[in-house]
């Protein structure tokens, strides 16, 4: 394990579903990082869920020649399930995660954590909208984005930005209070999280990033927003103890 300046412990968990080609990179990127700028005891958890190609070798390969990274395999597909799995999992005080093709500026990292550590907040995300963000993607999926968070907004007047960055981390105490009560299993399970966390009155810390799309996203643009317009509808008319 590197060395740290605190007794901090972050689990950095990549979710991915068939992602043998840049997997390896992309750990031997994020350890870089790590070793260089998280002064807190780090692990880097691949969560597999149902890859059908090489995912899973891959894994166990980085796992078996690095310490510090590690892995868990889930038999279904699904993000949020993945998500849930390892960071119900883990003993870390704080959890986060990010995709893998490293679309978010990883620069943004250390702000993200050091708002649950040292700011106080239990949950923290990366906003490809608040001001001082960089985003470079196509035009449709901008406006499909900007779309879906003023729906959000309209239907529960909440006051975060961007939903479904996939950069984003938690508190232990917000990963056992949180996670239990969101349903979703898939993509919703961000927003999910995020508009419980608010019902709950739980503050959540914006960091605005440098995001670049991947030209190579694989995800069903058409389905995953009808699946989200369902979560939001079941979301604004159900109630959490």
């Amino acid at each position: 394990m590197p060395e740290s300046k605190s007794q901090t412990t972050v689990d950095v968990v990549l979710p991915v579903y068939n992602e043998e080609r840049v997997l390896e990179r992309s750990v031997s990127t994020l350890q870089k990082f790590l070793k260089a700028r998280c002064p807190y005891h780090w692990r880097i958890v691949i969560a597999d869920n149902a890859s059908q190609d090489r995912t899973l070798e891959a894994a166990r390969e980085l796992s078996s020649l690095h310490p510090e990274v590690d892995y868990v395999h889930l038999d279904q597909k699904g993000r949020g399930r993945a998500l849930r799995r390892a960071w119900m999992e883990s003993k870390a005080n704080v959890v986060s995660y990010m995709d893998v093709d490293l679309s978010t500026s990883l620069e943004a990292f250390p702000v993200l954590i050091d708002g649950i550590v040292k700011e106080g907040y239990h949950i923290a995300i990366g906003s490809r909208l608040k001001k001082g963000a960089k985003v470079q993607r196509q035009l449709n999926r901008e406006i499909i984005s900007r779309c879906y968070n003023l729906l959000i907004r309209l239907m529960f007047w909440n006051r975060f930005s961007d939903a479904q960055c996939g950069f984003k981390a938690l508190s232990r105490q917000a990963v056992e209070q949180l996670v239990p009560l969101v349903k979703d299993q898939g993509w919703f399970f961000d927003s999910e999280l995020l508009l419980r966390a608010e019902q709950k009155g739980y503050r959540i810390f914006e960091v605005p990033v440098t995001w670049i799309d991947d030209p190579d996203s694989r995800v069903d643009i058409g389905g995953t927003a009808w699946g989200d317009f369902k979560g939001l509808i079941r979301v604004r008319f159900t109630k959490v103890d």
